[in-house]
């Protein structure tokens, strides 16, 4: 007979990681920050950093999410998400498929609704969906068997960022609670800022947003952080500065007079370094408008974590499709 093989620590940690799916997640839906509780965002995060060891290792390939059926669904163009978002699947050993509305029947008219079902009786474990309209994760989610990922929906949540954003910071600054940090740019149509105030704050975080008064969302004073009208200011002693870009196909009439004005107020530069903290870390969701939201020399300053961002995209959304796996392998064997 066999012997049977101690489990190694690896894979004790990631059984106790199903099991704590099964406790302390409340959803099998991660639709947003907002929803989030503390002990949830904590339990995405370590969870990342587990799955950032098996990334560092040269068989990547695991069998988390075997015989599982994962669908990305990207209304709006996308790069980092997207592709993060498959190579997750891939390393955790799910059967993927990708589609966009430009291949989709939503060009001969069909209604979200419709396209969503259809994914749905494909036999879709986990629909992983961006869509230009605020709400529509949510709305999908309410009406299908699915795990519904949002991966950035309108002006409202983009969580998996906010996440990735939030692990990179605990690996340059070993914590989030008491960070002050300084979210620069675009915030009127930023879901990025949205969903960094939101997960920020609750593990800690002091947060302060910086955008041009034609660019400052109107709700904003009412979210948990601070409104500053000057860059200067958001950046004094803070230990993270976050630029976003500008998002011009979002803009219906110019808030700004010129790339260069914006740029001249409202760009990261040497001052705002200088202001901050001396190992404060630079930060950029991407893709940066170089020499608009900050020149290149910033973006590629030793300070700048922003590479590092993208790579860690990938561990937490091999976190949040585990965690989801496990929640709804909890609910089937509860039922």
């Amino acid at each position: 007979m066999a012997k049977i093989q101690p489990l190694t620590a690896e894979e004790r940690s990631i059984r106790r990681t199903a099991e704590d799916a099964a406790t302390q997640l409340s959803s099998r839906h991660l639709l947003g920050m907002q929803g989030l509780s503390p002990a949830e965002i904590m339990l995405i995060l370590d969870t990342a950093f587990v799955m950032k060891n098996i990334l560092s290792v040269q068989t990547k390939k695991t069998a988390h999410l075997q015989g599982r059926s994962v669908i990305t669904f990207f209304a709006e163009n996308s790069t980092r998400t997207r592709l993060s978002f498959d190579m997750a699947c891939k390393y955790l050993g799910a059967t993927t498929s990708n589609i966009g509305s430009s291949e989709s029947s939503i060009r001969k008219g069909e209604n979200l609704f419709d396209t969503v079902k259809t994914l749905e009786m494909m036999s879709t474990d986990i629909l992983v969906m961006r869509h230009p309209q605020s709400g529509a994760p949510h709305y999908v989610a309410e009406r299908i068997d699915a795990s519904v990922v949002n991966a950035g929906d309108g002006m409202n949540e983009h969580p998996t960022q906010a996440l990735l954003d939030m692990m990179t910071m605990i690996e340059y600054k070993g914590t989030i609670k008491g960070l002050k940090v300084a979210i620069i740019g675009d915030a009127m149509h930023s879901r990025v800022m949205r969903s960094n105030v939101w997960g920020l704050t609750k593990i800690g975080a002091e947060v302060r947003v910086a955008a041009p008064p034609t660019m400052t969302p109107r709700h904003l004073e009412h979210m948990p952080c601070r409104v500053c009208h000057d860059v200067r200011e958001a950046c004094a002693d803070v230990d993270v500065i976050m630029g976003l870009r500008v998002q011009l196909e979002r803009q219906r009439s110019a808030l700004f007079p010129s790339v260069n004005e914006y740029a001249h107020f409202f760009g990261i530069d040497s001052e705002c370094l200088d202001l901050a903290r001396p190992d404060a870390i630079i930060m950029h969701p991407g893709p940066c408008n170089h020499g608009v939201e900050m020149p290149t020399f910033i973006h590629e300053h030793d300070r700048s974590v922003i590479h590092e961002q993208v790579a860690n995209g990938v561990a937490v959304r091999m976190a949040v499709l585990f965690l989801l796996n496990a929640k709804r392998n909890a609910e089937l064997s509860a039922n």
